[in-house]
């Protein structure tokens, strides 16, 4: 059927001859048997069919080194492979061959061998590590030295695998052809580093992009994967495969440059295999995948987690998910989140990464409350004892998801809103904290949750933490007979709301931190009213305003940005900034949003990372400005600008101070040649050095509250922020969907529709008013106006007031 070219053929049974008869697969078989039975001669290959020899699949699956064997013409025939129409020994694949059996079916329309073919390696894991091999050009020596490693290869495979022996009599030709791939990965792993791979990943994208147009084709690709995906999965779990031979994971690679994996199609059956598939990878060779990754660029990444994506979203959207069909048991939602996991590290990875300029770690613990003795009397394990929760994977990579600068693509890329929506957080908070193999946690991998879940999931634990210590404390009076408080009760007067809080709060944290885990009430003295939350907020506001006010000087305020930083020159001593961190933590703790106005780098130092150069744009914006004109200045800097190491700042009463970035900083001048350095160290010294007593103790303050919650597991820097300060984002018409009415108005009164007009006629300034007076700050919480609960009541009957 396939002819050997030559139009003039006078071969009656060759398909070149022009009295050929066309005839379909079977019959041709049939015609096939009884020319051979006859003994009938071959026809010459024509020169115009350059390679006509493929068609005798012997070349394809012994390496393609014999050609010249078919062109004399002189063939026996028992030499002559099955037709073309199975290619039956072709056991890996590569371009050029995908590219031969591709114009051998152009050619004849029937594109049922590429099928099979692809059919067969596609489903064969052990196929596709040998296939799209890196081609490299090797010396005799490491030619004879491979084929006597692929000898031992061959003696301890026939030692260890158990199969019929004419697989065992095909092992040496296929050895052979992928010793020299992997030997190839193992080289380049050793040259390049960890991220090399020996599969050519450029040769699998175009051959995709030459295959995936076809329709027939598209479906073998997915049939393939259908059968592929429980055998890697088998393999993955109860064989090691990637310990014995790392190249295994060349089947992910391949099959996650499908273009086409997020089509329909495959999201029903396919894809959810195979992330459950990969989800089985050991963390080594997840790791080495998220670097490999790294290295693809954002429109590749923005497609990895399209197809991930994609799949989260049509599994939720086409089941009914409810606390009783919870969303983590399904295996198709785990799996793909745990495979989109390793997308979210390539996306840090191959970001803007800043990996040295790490916080020291504080000389001394922050001391541990009498909590645990009690603990220990319940013969309880006390919970986070190894400190807060890292993920294995970042782990691996030696990085944290803080010390990308700027992602390749959006953190927003990753999050899932259906996903959130169904997500039972009670249920899943308690499958985070239980840790058990059964059950997964959507906590685990934050980056697919939005602040409004992550917010929840943070406000369980912070309840059940108030809960516990109310328990404990109940215990306590029951073992020692003592009345202690199960709150952390704070008695303030309204003029000395500052000496009173913080007086109180400098006992307990050198008493019992732990009772700073406590629920907080407020109680301003000589007023009556119970603490549901709004005396709280209005505590942190007084706290908060009396903090900031540039009188006191604990903090300079910058006009131009609105923000304030530590002042390097404070006369209050650390003790005042610990209990500053401390009130920040409590914020958090309770659920308060506070009005403070801190430049972004303050929550990155709070997460462990130091500031650098490009932090100061936003909390010294003069100075960086300064600063990057002196990087970007194209003359002489040392003559036209006669600076030298040695700067000077104003202290509190506006005398300047002389500080050395370098010794003897005052006789070295800055030159072209050391100006980087000169910024890299004013940076340091404006944002690290300078304050680092006061920001120490600050931090200090802080961890008191938050250093037993999963807030750095869970929150990036911005989100800190969000969930100290709140949105700046105002969506009125978000808190009239929310509000609610009691005491006879509902929103269809004439009195609440007049309300809302003449609410929504307001500037932004004046909304801004308007939220504080009724909810004690100008600031949306997490998750919008929406999430805030209003409630507008009508006092006492009608009247003409």
């Amino acid at each position: 059927t396939e002819g050997c070219g030559n139009e003039a053929c006078t071969n009656e049974a060759c398909g070149s001859s022009p009295g050929f008869q066309r005839m379909d697969n079977n019959a041709a078989a049939i015609k096939a048997l009884e020319l051979y039975k006859n003994n009938a001669k071959l026809c010459d290959p024509h020169p115009s069919k350059k390679g006509a020899s493929s068609a005798f699949p012997e070349n394809s699956a012994k390496g393609a080194h014999n050609f010249s064997a078919c062109s004399n013409g002189k063939m026996n025939l028992k030499d002559l492979q099955p037709t073309r129409e199975d290619f039956r020994d072709l056991n890996y694949l590569t371009e050029e061959k995908v590219y031969e059996i591709l114009s051998l079916c152009s050619e004849t329309e029937d594109y049922s061998p590429l099928i099979r073919v692809i059919g067969r390696v596609f489903s064969s894991a052990e196929s596709l590590v040998q296939s799209f091999c890196k081609e490299k050009q090797h010396t005799k020596e490491e030619l004879k030295s491979l084929q006597a490693k692929d000898e031992d290869k061959d003696e301890d495979e026939k030692e260890t695998a158990s199969g019929s022996s004419t697989a065992m009599e095909v092992e040496p030709e296929a050895s052979a052809s992928s010793g020299d791939g992997s030997s190839n990965g193992e080289n380049n792993i050793q040259k390049f580093g960890p991220v090399e791979v020996s599969v050519d990943i450029d040769a699998v994208r175009r051959v995709y992009d030459r295959l995936l147009s076809n329709e027939k084709i598209e479906a073998a690709f997915l049939n393939a994967l259908v059968y592929l995906s429980p055998n890697v999965e088998c393999d993955l779990t109860y064989h090691n495969v990637y310990a014995a031979d790392p190249n295994y994971l060349n089947v992910f690679i391949i099959i996650m440059e499908n273009s086409n994996l997020h089509s329909p199609e495959y999201l029903e059956i396919a894809l959810p295999q195979f992330c459950k598939a990969m989800s089985k990878l050991p963390l080594p060779a997840l790791a080495k995948l998220a670097r490999l990754w790294s290295q693809y660029g954002a429109d590749q990444i923005r497609r990895l987690v399209e197809t991930f994506q994609q799949l989260i979203t049509y599994t939720v959207i086409s089941n009914e998910f409810s606390s009783d069909n919870l969303v983590n048991e399904d295996d198709g939602v785990v799996a793909a989140t745990k495979s989109l996991k390793i997308v979210y590290y390539a996306n840090v990875l191959g970001g803007d990464l800043d990996m040295d300029h790490n916080e020291e770690e504080d000389d001394e613990p922050i001391p541990e409350s009498s909590e645990l003795t009690l603990q220990e009397l319940l013969g309880e394990e006390r919970r986070n004892k190894k400190g807060p929760r890292v993920d294995p994977l970042e782990t691996e990579l030696g990085i944290r998801a803080w010390d990308c600068r700027k992602p390749l693509i959006p953190y927003e890329d990753f999050i899932n809103e259906p996903l959130n929506e169904v997500l039972e957080m009670d249920k899943d908070y308690t499958f985070f904290k239980v840790e058990t193999e059964s059950k997964f946690s959507f906590m685990t991998c934050p980056f697919i949750l939005n602040a409004v879940t992550k917010n929840l999931g943070l406000y369980y634990d912070n309840r059940i933490r108030m809960y516990s210590e109310r328990r404990i404390t109940a215990l306590y009076s029951l073992v020692q007979g003592q009345q202690l408080n199960p709150y952390l009760r704070l008695k303030v007067r309204r003029d000395h709301v500052i000496d009173d809080a913080l007086v109180r709060l400098e006992m307990i944290a050198m008493e019992n931190p732990a009772d700073l885990k406590k629920q907080l009430y407020v109680e301003f003295e000589g007023e009556q009213g119970v603490d549901e939350g709004g005396v709280s907020k209005e505590f942190f506001q007084l706290v908060v305003e009396e903090i900031f006010n540039p009188d006191i000087g604990m903090f300079t305020y910058d006009e131009s940005t609105k923000l304030f930083w530590f002042n390097p020159s404070s006369f209050e001593n650390e003790g005042q900034f610990t209990l500053i961190g401390i009130v920040l933590g409590l914020a958090i703790y309770n659920n308060c949003i506070l009005d403070v106005h801190f430049p972004m780098v303050v929550y990155r130092k709070l997460m462990g990372k130091k500031g650098m150069f490009r932090d100061l744009a936003d909390s010294h914006p003069v100075l960086f400005q300064s600063l990057k004109d002196l990087l970007e200045y194209e003359g002489n800097v040392e003559e036209d600008m006669m600076i030298t190491f040695q700067i000077s700042q104003t202290d509190l009463f506006g005398n300047p101070l002389m500080y050395d970035l370098k010794e003897g900083g005052d006789k070295i001048p800055v030159t072209n040649e050391n100006r980087k350095d000169f910024v890299a160290l004013y940076a340091e010294y404006m944002l690290n050095k300078s304050v680092e007593k006061q920001f120490k103790a600050f931090r200090r303050g802080f961890h008191m509250v938050t250093n037993e919650s999963p807030l750095k597991y869970l929150f990036r820097p911005e989100e800190i922020e969000l969930l100290i300060c709140g949105s700046r984002n105002l969506d009125f018409l978000a808190l009239e969907e929310s509000t609610e009415y009691d005491g006879g108005y509902n929103k269809d009164s004439h009195i609440i529709k007049d309300f809302w007009e003449t609410v929504h006629s307001f500037g932004q300034e004046q909304k801004r008013l308007f939220l504080q007076f009724t909810t004690g700050t100008d600031r949306a919480p997490v998750g919008g106006l929406g999430k805030l609960k209003m409630i507008i009541a009508k006092n006492g009957p009608d009247s003409d007031r």
